[in-house]
């Protein structure tokens, strides 16, 4: 539950917020003074504060001045019907959330409130890395013990000593916003504010304003100053997920506060100073993105500081029984039971399957499992079709090196009995030019868009896999030159 609190002198005020926000989600407390609020703050610990600018006794601006001197991480939205430029500036100088204008466009007020919220969230849930998963008292943990995630561990830990720019690479589901939350707990920042903001989530002609902010008038439907994620976050860490979808205007805009620390809001020409940490994210490979000129290479040297590589689950199937163990606890309906087990069967078809979504989609398997399980284990027939459906046989096909032809034509009979299923519904479904044209995708990715390898792969020649390419019309789909 997402504990609010209103300061405003003005009841009409009070009431309509609690008939916009009328939610059992929501806790509500009320203050008619800054003064009034002051005294419970502590008392109450909210998650968020509203509050007007222009109250009897002490101002707004003076109250989230005490309020920053109490808890640096405490969001505030400023509320006035007498907005000027300078307050605004003035608000965010002394660290306010956001600033709105009096009568509110009720969707934006709840979509700003839901973003704050979202933020406090991520900022007081603490992230832990261990190797091991000894520790029952937090919610969200990066676990392993492979080789793989002990590397990751040490970077954490030497990031979270320092101030360097980190770039977290790594497939969709890896956990990659996880890792940037637990070196921002961990560093010398974590009693500042942590906003994360998703680049391929946000229109790219309004990610810019959502940055840096925009001047009333900069464009159509600008009509009043907005102030972007980085003053928002003055002095505290911005994790820029999904860095590589950014047109080449914000890339030099990025590139310019890392450099100097300053910007310009969209239709402004003041330069403003902020103190922010960078940590970025990408599941592309930016390297390849920089040769085709698409990423910036000064931007991608700047964010390269430090690399944190997340490996693809599939690359650590040793982690796979402890990250079951530590879903089946964190995600149990009722927490004073013991958690439900798992079956050997279902813990067997778990590590072979290949998990394109990774920990994500794992977390969702097990919470799925959770829900139909009828007994105190999952057994496998608990388990989604995609994953029982590929049986025993799936790590021949997409891990195990030293595979027998007869576990690899296991795997393929299971995977064909699967086809024909989904063609029995989908008429329209040409299941072996689907899968050819899947086999051949595949096995250029595998291979780094190298048609040699890939055609030692499929077993073919390379004259025959530039034919498939062409055919399936590969070649924009991978940027195959």
């Amino acid at each position: 539950m997402s504990k609010l609190l209103l300061i405003d002198d003005e009841a009409d005020v009070q009431y309509s917020f609690r008939r916009i926000f009328d939610s059992p989600d929501i806790e509500w407390a009320t203050a008619s003074s800054g003064e009034e609020g002051l005294k419970l703050i502590p008392k109450i610990k909210p998650d968020l504060v509203l509050m007007d600018i222009r109250m009897g006794g002490m101002s707004g601006l003076e109250t989230l001045r005490r309020f920053r001197q109490m808890d640096s991480k405490l969001l505030v939205i400023l509320m006035t019907a007498y907005g000027t430029t300078q307050t605004a500036i003035e608000a965010m100088k002394l660290g306010a959330y956001d600033y709105l204008l009096k009568p509110f466009d009720v969707p934006k007020l709840k979509e700003i409130v839901a973003n704050a919220l979202k933020a406090a969230r991520d900022m007081k849930q603490v992230v832990s890395y261990q190797p091991l998963l000894e520790s029952e008292d937090y919610e969200l943990g990066i676990v392993g013990r492979s080789e793989a995630m002990q590397q990751v561990f040490k970077l954490i830990g030497q990031l979270a000593a320092s101030d360097a720019t980190a770039l977290i690479t790594g497939e969709t589901g890896t956990g990659k916003e996880l890792v940037a939350r637990a070196i921002y707990h961990h560093s010398a920042r974590s009693q500042q504010p942590f906003l994360a903001i998703n680049c391929a989530a946000i229109p790219e002609q309004l990610l810019e304003s959502e940055l840096f902010g925009h001047e009333r008038g900069a464009f159509t439907g600008a009509t009043s100053q907005r102030i972007g994620r980085f003053e928002q976050c003055n002095k505290g860490t911005v994790f820029l997920d999904e860095i590589g979808d950014m047109t080449p205007a914000t890339q030099t805009k990025i590139l310019r506060v890392l450099q100097s620390g300053t910007f310009e809001r969209v239709g402004g020409n003041q330069p403003i100073q902020v103190d922010v940490r960078v940590i970025a994210a990408t599941n592309q490979p930016l390297d390849q993105a920089v040769a085709r000129r698409e990423f910036r290479a000064d931007l991608f040297y700047r964010l390269n500081v430090v690399r944190v590589h997340l490996p693809p689950l599939r690359e650590r199937r040793e982690d796979i029984p402890l990250l079951v163990n530590y879903f089946l606890k964190t995600l149990a309906p009722d927490p004073k039971r013991p958690p439900k087990s798992l079956s050997r069967d279902a813990v067997k078809a778990l590590k072979d399957y290949h998990w394109p979504g990774n920990v994500r989609e794992l977390e969702n398997v097990i919470q799925r499992a959770l829900v139909v399980s009828k007994s105190d284990a999952v057994l496998l027939e608990d388990l989604p079709p995609e994953i029982t459906g590929l049986g025993a046989g799936a790590a021949a096909v997409w891990a195990a090196p030293n595979a027998s032809s007869e576990a690899a034509a296991t795997a393929a009979t299971a995977l064909a009995r699967q086809l024909f299923q989904w063609a029995r519904r989908d008429p329209k479904l040409k299941v072996i030019l689907a899968v050819e044209r899947e086999l051949v995708i595949q096995a250029l990715k595998e291979t780094g868009n190298n048609q040699g390898q890939a055609a030692k792969l499929l077993g073919i020649t390379r004259a025959t896999l530039r034919k498939r390419i062409a055919k399936f019309g590969i070649r924009r789909e991978l940027n195959i030159r």
